[in-house]
């Protein structure tokens, strides 16, 4: 255990979790709220953040201002990103590249301009619509982050991801690594942007491979408790009739696919240690992971995919106060269960109905025989 997971755990009286913080443009505000709220508990700390495309701005934003002020430094500093993103208007609204194109009500983001953006994409690369790659966010980033810093005295540790074009992995930069490129990496949406090149390899969006990754929370963390802020709806009631619609829900279980399969394997772990398959000379090198859900299924089910560009402050902090109801409701609930016991019901909530096997419904002659 590190020094200052040490200095924290003094005592014994911490409650030390992971954070994995998903993407989703400017739906990130949600896991603003959350992070926000969650840093009002004076005994919760934070070991390790894993994030992906806006949860990877999120985490970069909130371990800077942790780094030089402690608690009260990670809220102003989540706060002042998302207010100076509001201002500059376009940090998460793909149209600022055209400003040869002038829409009335553009300011405002709507539908309309949405649909525009969508054919534009479809007819032409970022390599024909935005040839000098213009993206404010990188600008706000180097205002609002000292990398340097991060990479020298940041005691939270980081995991970013990003997708490697050529080989379709996910590669994780961890603290050490961390840089505005990375960030840019991880948040880079093939069909607004070009793929960031990082040494001598190009990345696109985390989210395709991870979003965000478990796995290095297993490996580089003490604390077994991982707790997922969600910003893709892992369910959604009503059946997607539009275009954009139906576009939207596929890119929401895709972007959650790599995130049910981590679940899967924590799960498959979690039965070997409850049910004591293992024997005892190899139980100390599997870890119990104790997982935690904040979900936005409700609170976001109602927002159009053009939302997810909308940088109206009003929206922002709209979206803010949701996440910190999600979270107020979830430390009400569960906060005693930190460091005890799994506060998600993985299989009801991430791999299928509660009590269900995954083979239900598939055919005998088809379906593996778990004997073997």
């Amino acid at each position: 255990m590190d020094r200052a997971m040490s200095a924290r755990s003094a005592g014994g009286k911490r409650k030390i979790i992971n954070l994995a913080l998903q993407g989703g443009g400017s739906h990130g505000a949600f896991a603003w709220g959350v992070l926000d709220r969650l840093l009002d508990e004076p005994d919760i700390d934070f070991e390790g953040l894993s994030g992906t495309s806006a949860g990877a701005v999120n985490a970069v934003v909130l371990a800077h201002g942790m780094m030089n002020g402690g608690r009260k430094g990670g809220q102003k500093a989540l706060e002042d990103f998302w207010r100076s993103s509001s201002h500059g208007g376009s940090v998460w609204s793909p149209m600022h590249h055209l400003p040869q194109i002038e829409i009335p009500g553009m300011e405002a983001f709507n539908a309309a301009s949405f649909a525009v953006l969508d054919t534009l994409t479809r007819t032409f690369s970022p390599y024909e619509l935005n040839p000098f790659d213009v993206n404010p966010l990188r600008d706000l980033l180097l205002e609002s982050v000292d990398f340097d810093g991060l990479r020298d005295h940041c005691d939270i540790k980081l995991f970013l991801s990003a997708t490697n074009v050529r080989s379709g992995r996910v590669r994780v930069f961890k603290t050490s690594e961390v840089s505005v490129d990375v960030v840019m990496a991880s948040a880079c949406l093939p069909f607004l942007y070009k793929a960031v090149e990082i040494g001598n390899e190009h990345y696109w969006d985390g989210g395709y491979m991870g979003n965000p990754v478990l796995f290095p929370f297993f490996y580089e963390c003490d604390s077994r408790d991982v707790m997922i802020v969600h910003i893709n709806p892992m369910e959604r009631h009503d059946l997607p009739m539009t275009a954009p619609e139906i576009l939207n829900r596929i890119n929401e279980i895709s972007f959650n696919s790599s995130l049910i399969d981590e679940m899967r394997a924590i799960n498959f772990v979690t039965r070997l240690i409850e049910e004591d398959w293992l024997k005892d000379e190899h139980k100390d090198k599997l870890k119990h992971i104790l997982v935690h859900s904040v979900r936005s299924d409700e609170a976001l089910e109602n927002l159009p995919v053009s939302s997810k560009f909308d940088v109206r402050w009003s929206f922002l902090t709209d979206l803010r106060d949701r996440g910190r109801a999600e979270a107020e409701s979830w430390l009400k609930a569960n906060r005693d269960a930190i460091g005890k016991r799994s506060t998600a019901d993985l299989q009801s909530q991430y791999l299928g109905r509660a009590g269900a096997h995954p083979l239900d419904g598939v055919p005998e002659d088809k379906a593996i025989n778990e004997s073997n």
